[in-house]
């Protein structure tokens, strides 16, 4: 394939990288398949990396970090820049990629890149905005203000959905803060890491810039804790499962160190009597078949109004009924595959288990024979206090649920342990503002009139309760890569004390 090629992706290719022509040669550690899992056909294969690569690899990432601190935030922010633009020369080819690597369709593929080329460009304009804050002091002639200052090595675990996107999120905010990055990508979509990892050494290189950005694909048992476990990494982004994310944090916090974590989501659409149709029904079919349902703000609950609960119903199933499910690379596929045979078994067996509970399946619920991991998208009417129902299933499976109060619709909206994103369908401002105040949607992401799935990279990105309290991308984000430093300035001949102690000395 030619944009394979573009990308310098071979048949077979090295998994650790620290900078500009610099790619660990190591063999032994074993290697990585990268199937597609539209025909379960191998792409390309990487080599692991072995401990021995992930500590040299980290120890140049430090000793970049030290000079790359030096260098002026807005002149951090330049080769972020270039970055960008070489990312629009490469969307392209990078999309299709992602598209072929895990399952999404091309028009998603070349989406994730964009979002990587907006953070670009969002994170040049914030390393210029980079702001403390300038205090009064209680004591004459101090000065009294606050400044942030880089961290280290961010540590960035991605997950396989966006195998590219969510790096960026972290990577270019890292950078123009100062910081340098390590990379473990998914095993499952190595070779989209390895071409980003590429073209941020094509520009790196022009730039005479080090190592800030690195990369070592491995296992998580071994270098995935490794990561987690060094003291040298100050910061660990984490995107995963709840499960997951509870050890990584337990790892990370018990050595002090920091974690932004994004982990699973059971989000939900609210339609009530006043919606719009027209707007809700397809962000709800969106939210739900995206991605093939993996995305951690797919939409996994619709609940609806009773007054027009049977009009929904019947419009979902007639456009369930026009997706086309395929090759994410034809144009005109709106759902690919589930990443591997696995998550097949988990669509199956929440299937099983909403049946089993007295659920019934309104349309879907089956795979698709022939080669790759497609399943038809499925929606079930449900109750929420259903186990299955309570969890996060990473499939297109939709439950349908109704409601008589906006009350009760917003209580179950919060009856989950995940808090990531959520939104309301309706007319009434009333019932729209309700949802966004303090006994409304107890989600980090709340929205009117659009669906879950979708953020912009302006806004900060993460959820409440177990979805991890992680906040990426846009707004003050920026902050979590930085450490904060009170400094106070005496500028005067005497030396007062705070809070007015006297504590004399005969000189």
């Amino acid at each position: 394939m030619d944009f394979l090629k573009k990308l310098g992706i071979g048949n077979e290719n090295f998994g650790g990288s620290l900078g500009p022509g610099h790619w660990s040669k190591t063999t032994n550690a074993g290697r990585i398949d990268s199937i597609n899992p539209s025909n379960d056909e191998i792409i390309a294969s990487v080599y692991k990396c072995d401990l021995e690569d992930y500590n040299h690899i980290v120890k140049k990432s430090l000793e970049a970090f030290h000079q790359w601190r030096t260098v002026p935030a807005p002149e951090r922010g330049q080769v972020v820049r270039a970055i960008g633009n070489a990312l629009r020369d490469y969307k392209d080819a990078l999309g299709s990629l992602v598209a072929l690597e895990m399952g999404k369709i091309k028009a998603e593929g070349d989406g994730e890149v964009q979002e990587m080329i907006d953070i670009a460009d969002f994170a040049v304009g914030q390393s210029r905005m980079l702001y403390g804050k300038t205090m009064h002091s209680e004591r004459k002639d101090h000065r009294m203000y606050e400044q942030w200052h880089p961290l280290g090595i961010t540590g960035v675990i991605s997950a396989f959905n966006f195998p590219v996107a969510v790096w960026s999120w972290n990577a270019f905010i890292a950078a123009i803060c100062g910081n340098t990055t390590l990379w473990k990508p998914s095993s499952s979509t190595p070779l989209s890491a390895i071409a980003v990892q590429k073209i941020c050494n094509e520009v790196l290189s022009n730039y005479d810039i080090p190592n800030i950005f690195s990369l070592v694909i491995g296992s998580g048992s071994d270098i995935g804790e490794r990561l987690i476990q060094d003291d040298r990494i100050p910061l660990v982004s984490f995107t995963g499962s709840t499960k997951m994310g509870r050890h990584v944090s337990k790892i990370v916090s018990g050595r002090f160190g920091k974690t932004i974590l994004e982990l699973g989501g059971n989000n939900c659409i609210i339609v009530d009597e006043s919606a719009d149709m027209d707007l809700a029904v397809p962000a709800i079919v969106f939210g739900a078949v995206g991605t093939a349902g993996q995305r951690c703000t797919s939409t996994r609950r619709v609940l609806a109004h009773k007054g027009i609960y049977d009009e929904l119903k019947k419009r979902l199933i007639d456009s369930y009924k026009q997706v086309k499910i395929g090759n994410p690379l034809d144009v005109e596929t709106l759902m690919g595959p589930l990443i591997n045979e696995s998550a097949v078994g988990d669509y199956l067996s929440a299937i099983e288990k909403a049946v089993d509970s007295g659920g019934e399946i309104l349309i879907g619920g089956k795979i698709i024979e022939g080669n790759g991991n497609f399943v038809s998208p499925t929606i079930i009417e449900a109750e929420n206090s259903w186990g299955i129902v309570q969890e996060e299933t990473f499939a297109p499976v939709l439950y349908l649920i109704s409601f008589s109060e906006l009350d009760e619709a917003i209580k179950i909206h919060n009856d989950v342990p995940q808090g990531l994103s959520s939104s309301i369908f309706t007319l009434d401002i009333r019932n729209a503002e309700k949802f966004l105040s303090s006994v409304g949607s107890d989600c980090g992401i709340a929205n009117v009139n659009i669906g879950t799935s979708g953020a912009e990279i302006g806004g900060a990105f993460g959820g409440e309760k177990e979805t991890g309290g992680g906040r990426e991308s846009g707004s003050d984000s920026w902050k979590q890569y930085m450490r904060r430093q009170t400094n106070t300035i005496n500028w005067s001949s005497e030396l007062p004390l705070a809070q007015g102690i006297e504590f004399n000395l005969d000189n």
